[in-house]
């Protein structure tokens, strides 16, 4: 790979929905308020990665079940791999779980990354993510996040081109990098990193409040605001 191959954007939402399948939704009975919640599912995040993959001319891939059903953006051996909701679970139970769920989408994601690769692409995965503005005591004020691994030049470079070009564009944005989680703490793009090679692979997650896009329409302008500022640069 060198630094004048094309780049190709792959967009992924990892906590699009809060649905539950019919085989489990007896563990959630009476917790459907907490499903509605940030714990059940990343407010606001399916609808912009939806408008960013549109104005990208790409297709999203989301994964709708809930995160606390099984939490696909964790190591396998993460003690937050399963919720209080199925952590309890007969061993077969869970490894259905891990088959139908978990190892699909990240098989999924992979699959399309290595294609992409084969075809002469540098890949930049966007991973859209929501958090939020209060967590326990913290009051968050960061409004967008830019999650990476600053080892890795690709991923840098990417970071401080996309920070520069939204700041340019609404400069009332704050944005900041590693923000309100480190990029190198465990997840998809964390396993991703030892999969495919710094030149090849960008795995960046972006975190944006769900405050600021609790709306339809704010989900679009967020969406279409990211693509056109990566854009910028690519």
């Amino acid at each position: 790979m060198t630094d004048d191959q094309p780049i190709a954007v792959l967009v992924t939402c990892e906590h699009a929905g809060n649905n539950v399948p019919r085989p489990w939704a007896h563990l959630f009975r009476g917790s459907e308020p907490i499903l509605r919640t940030h714990r059940g599912y990343d407010i606001g995040a399916l609808g912009v990665a939806r408008e960013m993959a549109s104005r990208l001319r790409t297709t999203p891939i989301v994964h709708l079940t809930t995160r606390l059903l099984v939490e696909v953006n964790r190591s396998p051996d993460h003690p937050q791999l399963f919720s209080e909701f199925t952590r309890t679970l007969p061993e077969p139970d869970r490894r259905a779980i891990m088959d139908a769920h978990y190892t699909k989408h990240r098989t999924m994601i992979e699959r399309a990354i290595a294609r992409l690769i084969a075809r002469q692409y540098r890949v930049l995965h966007a991973g859209i993510h929501s958090f939020t503005p209060v967590l326990g005591d913290e009051v968050r004020e960061v409004q967008i996040g830019l999650l990476f691994d600053p080892a890795r030049s690709f991923e840098s470079s990417i970071c401080q081109q996309w920070r520069d070009a939204i700041r340019h564009a609404d400069p009332s944005l704050d944005v900041r990098f590693n923000e309100p989680y480190k990029g190198v703490d465990d997840g998809l793009t964390t396993h991703l990193r030892t999969r495919f090679p710094d030149e090849s692979y960008a795995g960046i997650e972006i975190e944006v409040r769900n405050d600021l896009i609790a709306r339809g329409l704010s989900q679009r302008r967020f969406g279409a605001f990211l693509a056109a500022s990566v854009l910028v640069e690519i």
